[in-house]
């Protein structure tokens, strides 16, 4: 079903297919059956290219998003010289854009765009607030998720305040490696395109700067450069 499923254009997907998406998310899998099918009926699959924006800071925030597949970036883009600050990247499964059930604004306060081609199912936020009514364990799920992306935001906060460029790398490189890595024999793959302005984005740094420290890596032996990827070939050296 799910190969049938990534074939099909997003807009012949029936309300069926959806209901079969949604319970293979993360959020979706402990949901009764009405409320799989409510979601379905009144949820739409979009498909975003590489690059694309999904919404941009300052856009109504009326829905969520989980990502069927591919990867979502959050970021924050300054108006006046374009410059951006990434947030995370997010990989398939995850659910985004929850600052809809909150907003006192009722406004992005981020960007999300397509870090690579990506399908995404839309819910509309009264809908899902509809759900963690009637459901627990969605209200619950709901909860943590915001609690582990505050926490995640005043541990980068922390991270920004206490330590220099090489330990902010150091502990992106293992955070990418637990999340995204795939077990090689040379070491662990963290099976993502970096490209050094992203890295730096999210560290807090330039270009170059990434740029000299990753080399020095890896002539020490710690990472290599494999397809526009990085391999941790020492992971211990990064705890």
């Amino acid at each position: 079903m799910k190969a049938v499923q990534q074939h099909k254009r997003a807009r012949d997907l029936t309300s069926e297919d959806r209901a079969e998406i949604i319970r293979n998310l993360e959020f979706g899998a402990t949901l009764s059956d009405s409320l799989v099918s409510d979601f379905a009926r009144n949820s739409v699959v979009l498909d975003f290219r590489r690059r694309r924006f999904v919404y941009r800071a300052g856009e109504p925030a009326d829905c969520l998003y989980a990502i069927i597949h591919g990867r979502i970036k959050l970021c924050r883009i300054e108006t006046d010289n374009g410059r951006e600050a990434v947030i995370d990247i997010l990989p398939e499964g995850s659910l985004f854009g929850e600052s809809a059930l909150y907003s006192a604004a009722g406004q992005r306060a981020n960007s999300a765009i397509a870090y690579e081609n990506s399908r995404l199912l839309r819910i509309h936020a009264a809908d899902f607030k509809r759900g963690m009514a009637e459901d627990d364990r969605l209200h619950d799920y709901t909860f943590r998720l915001i609690g582990q992306r505050l926490d995640h935001a005043e541990r980068r906060l922390a991270d920004f305040a206490l330590n220099a460029i090489p330990a902010r790398l150091d502990r992106l490189l293992a955070e990418f490696s637990d999340r995204y890595g795939v077990t090689e024999p040379e070491g662990v793959l963290i099976d993502i395109p970096l490209p050094h302005r992203e890295i730096a984005s999210i560290v807090g740094s330039t270009r170059e700067s990434v740029t000299v420290r990753l080399n020095a890596m890896r002539r020490e032996g710690t990472i290599e450069f494999v397809k526009r990827r990085i391999l941790i070939k020492r992971p211990a050296s990064l705890a």
